[in-house]
Parts: C-alpha cells; structure tokens; sequence
C-alpha cells in the first residue's frame, strides 16, 4: 500500500513538472527511477503530457525507456518524438531490439524509420530484417570479440580490453579460422586460469554448442536454458560466425512467448493492457468472440434436438451449467499443462504417446471421483438413484473426453508447425460445451424411462 502510495506521489510530480514546464527538477526525478518505472510512470502519463516529457528525456533514457515497452508504445514513441529524434534513437538502440520493433511494420514504413540512420546500422537492420521473424538472426546482436586460432591468450586479453565498450557481452571469446569459420570457444575463467605464453588454441573447447541463423527462437531459449548458457554463437550453412544470441536477449524471447501464448489462451488478442483504449481492445478481441458465438449456437441446437427428454425429466437442467462448466475446466487445465511444456520439451512421438496416456489417466480418476461425488449429490438432492447414476457416469465421460481434447488438439496443432496457444482456452471450453451436452443428453435418453 506504501509503495502503491509513494508511485502515486512520484505520478504526480512527473506531471507537474512538465506541466509548469520545469526539465531540471524533472531530470532529478527521472534519475531516482528504474528503466521499469520510468517506463510504468510513462504509460500513466496523460495524452497531452508525453510529449514534452519525451522532449526532455535524454537519448539513453529513452532507450532504457523503449526497452520496457510494448511494441505498440514504442511505435507511438518514435512518432511522439518525431523523425529527426528517431532516427538518433534507432541508430544508437541495438540492431536486434529495432529488428523486433520494426517486424510487423509494412516494408515502405520500416524504410521511411531507417532512412537517416547512419550507413552501417541501416545496413544491419536490413540484414536482419531478411531472417524470418522468429529465427536466431532476427534475435542475433554483432557485439561479441572472436580471435583468431593463432592468438596467444595474451593477445586475446589484450583484444578483449579495447573493445570493452562490450563489457555487457563479453562472456566468451570465440575463436575462428582462416575462412572465418567458429570452431572453439573460451570463457574468461579459462583465459584466467591459464599462463599468458599459452595459445588460445590450448585453452579453447571445440565441443561448441551453437545454432544456425535458421534456428526457432525457442529452440535458442531451450539450448541456454537447459545448459545456463550466458550466450550461445549463431553460424550460417559454412559455419561462419555471424552472431551471438545472450541469455537476456532469451528471456526477452521467452517473456514475449509467454504474452503470446497467454493472449491466445484466452482470446484476449495482442498488445491489450490497462491503458488500451475501449475501441481497439473491442477490434482486438471481437473476432474470437464472434466465432465462438456461432460455435456456442450448436450448443442451442443440440439442447433443442433433446427438448423432449429435458421436458420429461426437468432436474436434468439443473445439472448442464455443472457438465459443461467442469468439462470446459479440465480441457484448459490439460491445455495449459501442453502449451507450457511444448516451450521446455523437443516433443518425440514417445514422448507425445506418454503424454496422452498420462493426461487420459489424469482424465479417469478426476472423473471417477468427481462422477462419484455428484452420483451422491444428486441422489440426496433428487431422491433418484438413477439420476444420479446418469449425472455420474456423463460426469465421467465428459471429463476424460475434455481432458484428451486439451491435450490432443494442441499437439496436433503443433505437429503441423502451428502456435498451440491458437487452440485457446475459449474454443476448447466450446468444442468441450458441445460434447458434454451430447454425452449428458445422450446418456439421459437412454434412462429417460427409468428417470420418469
């Protein structure tokens, strides 16, 4: 509450500062704060107010500010601060991070942004603007020292000193051949460890964990995961070194993964947060709800193709929000579980056929004991034995089917190479809504004399 309190005060402050037009006391304020908050305090800003408080800000506070931006914030930044100030943001921003703000931008606009930038970084950005969006060179930095296999490690230390305007990345030392080709590395406790009139030769390892400019992003972030990599070298088909993936450059890749897959989980659409404006969420998450709708009036139909069971036994209506609720529930759960370990797991077909097994086993004791549960509910509450039987065996049956469906659809989605997260939680609920209707009904109809 104090610190909520404190963020309120400081919210303030910012804006009256730019309103009564003071950059001195708005720079000391500026210098209290984190890239984070500096980023959190920008987003609350009133329309009117951005402005002139980008104006004030200085170059490496708007990098640090852009950094903990959304892509859609950082759009509006650039064309806030116009395109003079732009041009001297993107020139001095790493090459990966305006790769990743200009990807979704038409060809024409990502032009008109680097048209002034310097010759060698609009160079850059349009080499990686050729790498598909989620490849390991769109996500690659140039900034990492490679030597050599004829350095001494004397030599390699004093190469390492003059370019330590990279101190950020250098974490290994990547050691090429005549043809450029990488073909050991070596980390600074290596070079430390060992007596300087020593060849980098000796003291490299030539078992090189590395990936290929081609490779799957979250593939990258599984490598250094598994491995607590701090940086791993990108090659092409020669095996030239071409760049380093870092392992902050990973959990940019595995936060904005994460957003995604939980955007489409739950059909929220992209870029939606507390400061979108009411129109664009509705564009945003109208379409999902649209189609849902239509899908949902199967569930209409199926319960009208079933009006004359329901009319000769009424108490089953009061148990259809709890079949579909739980079936729905379950289907997520599942769906959950797959989503997030397809981003940690290589899937095999072993390791699918597992799965499936597991999730089919979760989905029949979950269902006997639920189904045996209500079974008992329903008899005390309705006085029918076999209205209990029928709620707890289409109990059952729905959530074993719920639970498959949320682990069968996103592998097969995911065996034809499609984002898993597409099958959100919303559709399975309402593919699940419909079969739990058809099992609950169809199960009742066959009792439907002993129920009367």
């Amino acid at each position: 509450m104090e610190r909520a309190k404190n963020e309120e005060q400081i919210l303030r402050a910012i804006i009256h500062t730019v309103k009564e037009g003071q950059p001195d006391t708005l720079k000391k304020i500026i210098q209290e704060l984190s890239p984070y908050e500096l980023a959190m305090h920008y987003r609350a800003l009133p329309k009117k107010r951005k402005p002139l408080f980008l104006e004030w800000l200085h170059i490496d506070e708007l990098v640090a500010l852009l950094e903990n931006l959304s892509k859609t914030a950082q759009l509006e930044v650039l064309k806030i601060i116009g395109p003079l100030r732009a041009t001297e943001l993107l020139d001095v921003m790493k090459s990966d991070d305006v790769a990743l703000l200009l990807t979704d931008l038409p060809e024409k606009e990502v032009e008109r942004l680097i048209a002034e930038m310097r010759a060698e970084g609009k160079k850059a950005i349009r080499k990686k603007m050729k790498y598909p969006k989620k490849s390991a060179g769109r996500a690659m930095i140039d900034q990492y020292v490679w030597v050599h296999q004829s350095y001494s490690v004397e030599k390699t230390i004093a190469k390492l000193k003059h370019f330590k305007k990279y101190a950020d990345f250098l974490n290994y030392v990547y050691v090429i051949d005549d043809q450029k080709r990488l073909i050991g590395v070596a980390s600074y406790r290596d070079l430390l460890l060992c007596d300087l009139p020593c060849s980098i030769a000796d003291v490299m390892t030539t078992d090189i964990y590395k990936v290929h400019e081609l490779t799957k992003q979250s593939e990258v972030a599984k490598m250094i995961g598994s491995h607590d990599f701090l940086s791993v070298p990108v090659v092409n088909d020669e095996g030239i070194l071409v760049g380093i993936i870092t392992a902050d450059d990973v959990l940019d890749i595995v936060m904005r993964e994460a957003n995604e897959d939980i955007e489409m989980l739950f059909a929220s659409g992209k870029e939606i947060d507390f400061h979108t404006k009411p129109f664009v969420a509705t564009y945003k998450r109208l379409p999902w709800l649209v189609l849902l709708l239509f899908i949902g009036l199967v569930s209409g139909s199926i319960i009208a193709k079933f009006e004359a069971t329901l009319e000769a036994v009424v108490a089953l209506a009061f148990f259809m929000p709890m079949i579909a609720g739980m079936t729905g529930n379950t289907g997520t759960q599942s769906l959950a579980v797959v989503v997030r370990g397809l981003v940690k797991e290589e899937l095999t077909t072993k390791k699918t056929v597992k799965l499936i097994l597991r999730e089919l086993l979760v989905g029949i004791m979950l269902g006997i004991i639920c189904g045996a549960v209500i079974s008992i509910i329903a008899y005390i509450w309705q006085g029918s034995f076999t209205l209990g039987l029928v709620v707890g065996a289409s109990l059952i049956a729905t959530l074993i089917i719920g639970t498959l469906a949320g682990t069968i659809i996103p592998l097969i989605l995911n065996r034809f190479n499609v984002d898993p997260a597409v099958a959100s939680g919303p559709l399975i609920t309402t593919i699940n809504d419909i079969l739990s209707l058809l099992i609950y009904f169809g199960i009742a109809t066959l009792f439907i004399e002993k129920l009367m």
